[in-house]
């Protein structure tokens, strides 16, 4: 398989940390954003989109958009699950993931941010209240959606979750961890999220997890 990814793009780091936490073999292959590679006619005509990340499979097939590639990862390479056993708790998990994936990201995004700056001609200060704004707010949403389902989880006998849902890596935590991640790169307040941040934090000592960090990646920049 192939990756094509770019270090700090948290769609890409949702896929490397899948990629990790299976296992799974594959070429990374660097797009850089910032320098307009995804806009190059040689990758937009292998990526519909054009953007990161995309994995082209064993077959030659070119998957698109991070949370579709986890799900067919995890279909076809099932251990270890990425997503629970039973019909409600996949549910609960996909919300998490798309709380973020759908909610906070398509916000803040570098082509949104670009827009902000340069056609629409804020300023950096401006940018970043922005940043702020949306993710701050998505993460208290997502603070009390955790809250929630731990009240669900006491209440069904299962003990307390050490990662989004329970104590295995989940399509969650693939989405909680780059968002934090670029959060804390933005200088976003996360004070006041003790759920939100204990799982961050589990989830971050992985081993899984620090090889798909994007200081681990061939293309890292400072």
């Amino acid at each position: 398989m192939k990756l094509f990814t770019y270090f700090r793009s948290s769609a890409s780091y949702r896929v490397r940390i899948a990629l990790q936490c299976k296992g799974l073999p594959f070429d990374y292959v660097p797009v850089h954003l910032v320098r307009a590679e995804h806009r190059a006619p040689d990758y937009a005509a292998r990526v519909g989109d054009a953007l990161v990340p995309a994995l082209e499979t064993d077959a030659g097939d070119v998957l698109t958009q991070s949370l579709a590639i986890i799900e067919y990862l995890d279909e076809t390479h099932p251990e270890p699950p990425l997503l629970p056993a039973d019909a409600l708790g996949r549910a609960r998990v996909r919300a998490l993931a798309q709380m973020i994936a759908c909610e906070i990201h398509p916000l803040n995004n570098l082509r949104v941010l670009r827009h902000l700056t340069q056609e629409l001609q804020h300023g950096e200060d401006a940018k970043n209240a922005w940043y702020h704004h949306w993710t701050r707010s998505g993460l208290e949403a997502f603070e009390r959606q955790l809250a929630l389902l731990a009240q669900a989880r006491a209440a069904a006998g299962l003990p307390p979750s050490r990662l989004c849902w329970g104590d295995q890596p989940t399509l969650a935590d693939c989405c909680l961890v780059p968002q934090i991640f670029n959060a804390q790169r933005f200088k976003v307040p996360l004070e006041g999220l003790p759920l939100t941040l204990a799982a961050f934090e589990a989830a971050s000592a992985l081993p899984a997890f620090q090889r798909a960090h994007p200081s681990a990646c061939p293309d890292f920049e400072a």
